[in-house]
C-alpha cells in the first residue's frame, strides 16, 4: 500500500506543481477516475483519513531521508554487500518521493563538476548539408556520428558540467554549424539532441531496434538495443550514446526517446521479469511459449498445428517419419531475423511431445537474453557512468530514470502559461495573448509538441521547476520561462506578418493578431511549414 501511495502522491504533485514536502494531508484524496490506474487501484477501498495519515508518515521519513540520512549512505556498496545500508535503502526505494531522490541526485550532480567556468567549453562543428532534406546517406553522416568523432579526443571529465539553470545556462560543449550564423549556444544544442534521438530510431542507425511487438500493433514507436554481437566501433558508439544520457540529466533536456522498459530496467540493474517483459517485447514469441506450455497432452494435432505455424513463420521443415508433414526444431528466429540453435544440434533435434517444454523454455530464455544484452547494455552504462556517478541508480526505478531522461511525452499547457513571462508592456489580459492561449488549448498533443519544437529547439520540456520551491528570484530549469514579446519593428498589417522566435532565450515574438482564426492559422504555419529550426 505504501509503495502504491507513494506513486499516487508523485503525480498528484506533478498535477500541482509542488513537491511532496509543501503537499498538506489534508490535499490527499483519491478520485473514483483514479481506478483506471492499476498501480493506486488498491488505495480505492482504504479511508481517506488511514492515507492522509500514511502520508504524513512518509513526508516525515522523506524530509529525514533528503536531509540527514541520504548524504551519508555510501550507494556504492548495494551490489558488493547485501545487507549494507545501501543494499536495504534500494529494497526500500518505492518509499521515497521522486521528488526526493531528484533533490539528493541533483546535489550530487552539482558536487561532481569537473569543468568549472576556468575551462572553455569543448565545441563541435557539424555539418548540416550532409542530412539536408532528412535523407542521410550514410550512418558516418549522421550528428551522432559527427559528434562520436569529435568528442572521442574530449576527457569525459571536460563533459562534467553542473545542472543547466537560469538564462545562461553551462551545457557539455558548444556546437557550430557550417554556414550558419546562430547565436547563443542554447538553441543549437537543443536542435541537435533532438536530431541524435531522431537519427537513433531511424534507419539511419543500426544501435537500436524497433520493437519486435510492433509487429502485432503493440508498444509501436518503442525500441530496444539492438541485440548483436558488436564491433569495436559500435561499442565506442554505444558508449558515446550512455554519454549523452548522462549530458541531457545534467542539461535537463529531456530526450524524446521511446526505449521499451527492458532497456530501463537494464540500465538501474534491476532484473527482467519473464513473463511481462517478454509480453511487452516481442508478444508474437511469447503467445507461441505460452502456447507450447498449456498444450493439452492428449491432443496431439493441437501441437501438430503449432509446430506447423512455427515451421511457416520462420523455417521450413519436414519430419523424417512423414515427409509430408511439417516439422519444427531446436531453432529459432532472433529478433534480428537470424535463425540460431537452441541447443547444440538443435537443427537435427526435433520438437517432440517429449521435449516440448524444454523448447518452450530455450526459446523464452532465448528472448530474455536478447533484451538482457549483457554486452551492449555495459558498453552503454559505462558511458552514463563517466558522466554522472551510476550509483545514483541505486535510488530510481527503471520508471523514475526513464522520466528523468526523457521527461512526459506530453505538453501540460497549465505549467507552461504558468511559466511564462510577458516583456515589454504586455500582459496576459491582452487580447491577442487570450487568443494565443486559446489557440494552443484547442491543439493536439502533437501540434503542441511541434509548438513547443518551433519555440526552443526541444519536443519535450521538463514538467517540474525548482521555482515551485522558492520565491520568484529562484532560477528556472531551462528553457523556461516562456517569454512573450511583441515584433521587430512596426511595419505593417499585424494579421499580414508571421510569429519568429528566438529559440535561445524560448522567446515568442507575437504579433497582434485581430482574431482566433488569424493566430491559429500563423500558428500552425510557423509549426508545420518553417524551413530553418535554428533561426526560428
Amino acid at each position: 500500500m505504501d509503495v502504491a501511495l507513494v506513486q499516487y502522491i508523485n503525480r498528484l504533485c506533478r498535477h500541482l506543481a509542488i513537491t511532496p514536502s509543501r503537499l498538506h494531508p489534508h490535499e490527499v484524496y483519491l478520485d473514483p477516475s483514479d481506478a483506471a490506474d492499476p498501480r493506486v487501484a488498491c488505495l480505492l477501498n482504504v479511508p481517506v483519513e488511514s492515507l492522509r495519515l500514511r502520508f504524513a508518515l512518509l513526508q516525515s521519513l522523506n524530509n529525514s531521508l533528503e536531509s540527514f540520512f541520504l548524504p551519508l549512505v555510501e550507494l556504492r556498496q548495494t551490489h558488493t554487500y547485501q545487507n549494507s545500508i545501501a543494499a536495504l535503502l534500494s529494497e526500500a526505494k518505492g518509499l521515497i518521493f521522486y521528488d526526493t531522490k531528484v533533490t539528493v541526485m541533483n546535489r550530487v550532480l552539482n558536487a561532481t563538476v569537473q569543468r568549472t567556468a576556468d575551462h572553455a567549453a569543448p565545441e563541435i562543428t557539424l555539418d548540416p548539408l550532409e542530412i539536408v532534406g532528412g535523407e542521410i546517406r550514410s550512418s558516418e553522416n549522421t550528428y551522432f556520428c559527427q559528434a562520436a568523432r569529435q568528442l572521442s579526443c574530449v576527457p569525459s571529465s571536460q563533459l562534467c558540467v553542473k545542472l543547466a539553470s537560469g538564462g545562461d545556462p553551462t551545457y557539455a560543449f558548444n556546437i557550430r554549424f557550417t554556414g550558419e550564423e546562430v547565436h547563443g549556444t542554447s538553441g543549437s544544442f537543443r536542435h541537435f539532441l533532438w536530431q541524435v534521438c531522431k537519427e537513433l530510431q531511424s534507419s539511419a542507425l543500426s544501435l537500436l531496434l524497433p520493437c519486435p511487438s510492433a509487429a502485432a500493433n503493440r508498444n509501436k514507436g518503442k525500441y530496444i538495443l539492438t541485440p548483436c554481437p558488436i564491433s569495436y566501433a559500435e561499442e565506442q558508439l554505444l558508449h558515446f550514446f550512455g554519454q549523452l544520457l548522462g549530458i541531457a540529466i545534467r542539461a535537463d533536456v529531456p530526450l524524446p526517446l521511446d526505449l521499451l522498459g527492458s532497456f530501463w530496467k537494464g540500465l538501474v540493474g534491476e532484473p527482467l521479469d519473464s513473463e511481462q517483459d517478454l509480453q511487452e517485447a516481442d508478444v508474437l514469441t511469447y503467445n507461441y511459449v505460452k502456447k507450447f506450455e498449456n498444450v493439452s497432452v492428449t491432443d496431439e494435432t493441437e501441437l501438430e498445428a503449432l509446430c506447423a505455424e512455427i515451421s511457416s513463420q520462420h523455417h521450413s521443415g519436414e519430419s523424417p517419419d512423414s515427409p509430408s508433414r511439417p516439422c519444427c526444431t531446436f531453432t529459432y528466429v532472433t529478433m534480428t531475423g537470424e535463425e540460431v540453435e537452441l541447443c547444440q544440434g538443435g537443427r537435427s533435434l526435433i520438437v517432440s511431445w517429449q521435449n516440448k517444454d524444454v523448447y518452450a523454455r530455450a526459446v523464452r530464455s532465448l528472448r530474455l537474453r536478447e533484451l538482457q544484452n549483457v554486452e551492449c547494455m555495459t558498453a552503454v552504462r559505462a558511458g552514463l557512468g563517466s558522466i554522472i556517478p551510476l550509483q545514483l541508480l541505486t535510488m530510481l526505478s527503471p520508471i523514475e530514470i526513464e522520466l528523468r531522461t526523457c521527461g512526459l511525452p506530453y505538453i501540460n499547457l497549465e505549467f507552461l502559461k504558468a511559466h511564462t513571462m510577458y516583456q515589454v508592456g504586455l500582459m496576459e489580459t491582452d487580447q491577442h495573448i487570450e487568443f494565443f492561449w486559446t489557440a494552443l488549448e484547442m491543439f493536439t498533443q502533437e501540434e503542441l509538441c511541434k509548438f513547443i519544437k518551433f519555440a526552443c529547439n526541444q519536443e519535450r520540456i521538463p514538467f517540474t521547476c525548482p521555482c515551485k520551491d522558492g520565491g520568484p528570484d529562484t532560477a528556472h530549469v531551462p528553457p523556461y520561462p516562456m517569454k512573450i514579446a511583441p515584433p521587430d519593428g512596426a511595419a505593417g498589417q499585424p494579421d499580414s506578418r508571421y510569429i519568429r522566435v528566438e529559440t535561445c532565450m524560448f522567446m515568442v515574438k507575437l504579433p497582434q493578431y485581430t482574431s482566433l482564426d488569424v493566430m491559429l492559422e500563423k500558428l500552425r504555419y510557423a509549426i508545420h511549414y518553417r524551413e530553418d529550426p535554428l533561426s526560428g
